[in-house]
């Protein structure tokens, strides 16, 4: 995976701790992404609806409107719902796993992340969408 292959990819990262979201940022800019921030679920429906991102990792443990919840509102949404949104998070089990699905999440991303992981999760779940809108622009 080349940087060039990321480059322009719009990400919002969610979440409450200012050292991973900053870590996030650092990781996807170096690969030529143009990242937007937000510290919890009320901040980020704000980002997502002025700049409609391509893709958008959130935090399940926040304050005001955890993950979960913000989720559910990107993807109840008919203008967002096609936006991958992959959860971010150290909370792994099954039942954390079942939450995020029920709520319309598309992936899980364990914290600590590392760049190759962060970056692996864009280009998927980025491409994936762009095949999806090249099938339905077919039609």
């Amino acid at each position: 995976m080349t940087a060039a292959s990321l480059a322009g990819i719009e990400v919002v990262i969610v979440d409450d701790s200012n050292t991973i979201r900053r870590s996030a940022e650092v990781f996807l800019k170096q690969a030529g992404c143009v990242v937007a921030l937000a510290d919890d679920g009320f901040a980020a429906m704000a980002v997502i609806v002025e700049q409609r991102p391509d893709i958008v990792f959130v935090d399940v443990m926040m304050p005001r409107l955890d993950g979960y919840q913000a989720c559910a509102l990107i993807k109840r949404n008919p203008a967002f719902r096609s936006i991958p949104v992959i959860m971010l998070t150290s909370k792994d089990g099954v039942f954390d796993r079942a939450r995020g699905r029920l709520a319309g999440c598309d992936d899980y991303l364990t914290k600590p992340f590392t760049r190759e992981s962060l970056l692996t999760a864009v280009a998927n779940h980025v491409r994936r969408g762009e095949a999806v809108d090249t099938l339905q622009g077919e039609r």
